[in-house]
């Protein structure tokens, strides 16, 4: 087997204890979607693009059919990004939307692999500010953002590249778990 596939292979296994978190984010976030809250999810680089395809997932649709949820990844929004970072710096370009797009119950989702993206810590400072359940999907725990957000899975592995692909893995339990509670 080829080390990239047994790396991958192990992180796997050493996450697998962390199903029933996931599972239980599934079903509290169906009840927030299908009352009306919405989903903030961030991260930088390979984070920011799993975060757009969890949004994707949930605007759109997984595997069943049901009506779309509000979900917003909030890198996505360029001109809103360019401006925060050149008015208030890089640090604050999610806590601003945070503020703005983020209500009382809703939740934010931060995916990091180290756990201390500054902006990311930012977001779930002012996730928690607003009221916002926080969680988060990191690399090995612990780490900046695993302590300060309401829940968390830790992926116990230091290369980046297999943190993301086990996260990838987990936002497709997430969906699953979410659409399985909403049927």
């Amino acid at each position: 087997m080829h080390r990239h596939l047994s790396r991958l292979s192990v992180a796997i296994a050493l996450t697998a204890d962390q199903t029933p978190v996931v599972e239980a984010w599934g079903r509290k976030l169906a009840g927030v979607l299908q009352g009306g809250g919405r989903l903030l999810a961030c991260g930088n680089g390979g984070s920011a693009a799993e975060a757009q395809h969890l949004t994707a997932e949930l605007v759109g649709r997984f595997r069943a059919e049901r009506r779309p949820f509000a979900a917003i990844p909030l890198h996505a929004d360029t001109s809103s990004m360019t401006a925060i970072a050149n008015d208030f710096g890089a640090e604050e370009v999610y806590a601003r939307q945070v503020w703005a797009h983020g209500r009382e119950g809703d939740v934010l989702i931060c995916l990091s692999t180290s756990g201390s993206s500054a902006n990311v810590l930012a977001a779930a400072r002012a996730a928690g500010e607003r009221g916002l359940t926080t969680w988060a999907m990191t690399g090995r725990a612990p780490n900046p953002l695993a302590a300060i957000s309401d829940e968390v899975v830790a992926v116990p592995e230091d290369d980046t590249c297999t943190v993301q692909e086990v996260h990838l893995a987990m936002i497709h339990m997430l969906c699953d778990s979410i659409e399985e509670a909403c049927a």
